[in-house]
């Protein structure tokens, strides 16, 4: 299947100039990140949808609402597959899910291109495009053309009615789920409900309305509000709500919550699939949309999968291997872990790395790579403390 001209006669974005990228935090110019989920590239910035907890608060450009490149697609994606934590074949992608939407008008040209750019070197790496944006049949037509690459597109979708919380109406992003299942042949798609927060978008109705939506997508992705010291006082400069008293590093979920939705979509009836295709973590959904396991190894958080569908569950049993720890110790050695280095039924425990080397680690073993200074608490699934009863 070619790809519709159309898609692709946009003019470029203009290049930042050296003293526009100079005044940005040294962050955003680094164009590519590692990721739970994945190598993240993002060397597009700026994007006028203004959400109110938008990570871009803490990259201090929320003000920055015209979208512009900070290089070509082609040296973006040089630099995405030269990168030293790219594995061809193996390390999950993600694309402009840090600083734009993927599917603005004037983003999506670059969003199409690097995706060609991707399936044209015969790559058959994941590959994730997150938008609450619109998708057209149209759109639905290009992401059908590539055969290589294992692209999944994830719309995110809240359903927060407060216009100064987030003033793009969740309609939109319910549209385009339904767009994009409708025309899906190579590509999957994920309904991605996020943020969810207490008492702004999970009375009975928000939680049935996700319950139909979820009909619409491959599978269903849950997770809490990501709040951060940045977005707090962006909330407060502007007279919003807080959601919680505190902030914290890790997403915030609370046990009853996930009690509420687990309950509304739990279906007795099911032995197979008792909450249908459902998931906590991002790449549990991917993994099961593709017919593959977990690339995440969450198979050894054994908590985590009490909501799996079985056939998902004999997928990620059957890949699941506990790596020897001679061989983890020498990966984490040469990516400069200090301290001692554990291998445990769960996931292999380090010290002395931050997130984007154990990411590398994860996605090289399928196999979860912690911190031992940050415990992932039994049943949190490595969420916040917020929202949960003390620890036993």
């Amino acid at each position: 299947m070619s790809i519709p001209t159309s898609a692709l006669t946009r003019r470029p974005l203009p290049l930042l100039t050296v003293e526009q990228a100079a005044g940005l935090k040294p962050e955003l110019t680094e164009v590519i990140e590692y990721r739970k989920s994945g190598l993240s590239l993002n060397h597009v910035v700026g994007c006028p949808l203004d959400c109110g907890y938008c990570v871009r608060h803490l990259f201090d450009n929320f003000e920055m609402k015209t979208p512009r490149a900070l290089m070509t697609d082609e040296e973006a994606v040089a630099a995405l597959t030269g990168h030293r934590y790219f594995r061809p074949h193996r390390t999950p992608l993600q694309l402009f899910n840090r600083a734009t939407d993927p599917m603005l008008p004037v983003v999506k040209p670059h969003t199409f291109n690097v995706l060609r750019l991707l399936d044209d070197q015969g790559l058959t790496n994941h590959v994730l495009v997150i938008t609450r944006w619109r998708v057209s049949a149209e759109d639905c037509a290009v992401l059908n053309s590539f055969r290589n690459i294992k692209l999944t597109v994830l719309v995110t979708h809240s359903g927060i009615d407060d216009s100064r919380i987030e003033p793009v109406d969740s309609s939109i992003a319910a549209a385009s789920l339904r767009t994009l299942y409708a025309h899906a042949e190579s590509y999957r798609t994920v309904l991605y409900w996020r943020p969810i927060v207490p008492g702004l978008n999970d009375t009975d109705a928000h939680l049935q309305q996700a319950r139909e939506l979820a009909e619409h997508a491959h599978t269903t992705v849950f997770t809490g509000l990501f709040f951060r010291d940045e977005i707090a006082a962006y909330y407060e400069a502007n007279g919003l709500p807080l959601p919680y008293e505190d902030t914290a590093r890790r997403k915030i979920m609370p046990e009853e919550s996930e009690r509420r939705i687990l309950d509304h979509f739990h279906n007795p009836t099911d032995a197979e699939a008792p909450y249908g295709p459902l998931f906590r973590k991002t790449s549990c959904g991917i993994a099961y949309a593709h017919g593959e396991a977990d690339y995440n190894g969450h198979y050894g958080i054994r908590e985590l999968c009490d909501i799996c569908p079985t056939a998902q569950l004999s997928r990620c049993a059957t890949a699941f291997r506990k790596p020897h720890a001679v061989e983890a110790t020498r990966e984490a050695r040469a990516l400069g872990a200090t301290g001692d280095i554990e291998v445990t039924d769960r996931a292999i425990i380090v010290e002395g790395l931050d997130e984007q080397p154990r990411y590398y680690l994860q996605h090289g073993f399928g196999y979860q790579c912690h911190d031992r200074a940050k415990p992932h608490h039994h049943r949190r699934h490595g969420r916040a403390d917020i929202g949960w009863s003390a620890p036993a």
